[in-house]
């Protein structure tokens, strides 16, 4: 059953980017800091951490996801901290992932032959 939670919204908010890219003038990258965004004031609103609870991997793996994981990267850090935790917290909290994506995109650029779109 948690598959298949994770599944349900995972595809949900999906859906809901692939119908702003084909319904709206909005730009892919726009979407992806309206969904980075998205996960910061949710999650700052305590709104996100059910979800999270509810859906798993389908709730944190989109972006929202880290944009959530940023902002209870923040909260823990300031708790911890203090100020100081506001400017660390969040790239603390998401270091592995940043840094994952950061390899992966150097090896794919290794290996693809990019072109002009024209």
């Amino acid at each position: 059953m948690e598959y298949i939670r994770a599944f349900i919204v995972g595809g949900l908010i999906c859906t809901v980017g692939q119908v702003l890219i084909d319904r709206t003038k909005l730009t892919p990258a726009r979407i992806m800091v309206l969904y980075v965004t998205s996960g910061v004031v949710l999650g700052a609103l305590g709104l996100y951490e059910p979800l999270v609870e509810f859906a798993g991997a389908g709730a944190t793996t989109p972006l929202s996801g880290f944009g959530f994981l940023l902002a209870d990267g923040v909260k823990k850090a300031v708790e911890e901290k203090g100020l100081l935790g506001a400017l660390t917290g969040g790239l603390t909290a998401g270091a592995a992932g940043i840094t994952a994506a950061v390899v992966f995109a150097f090896l794919a650029a290794l290996i693809a032959k990019p072109k002009d779109k024209t």
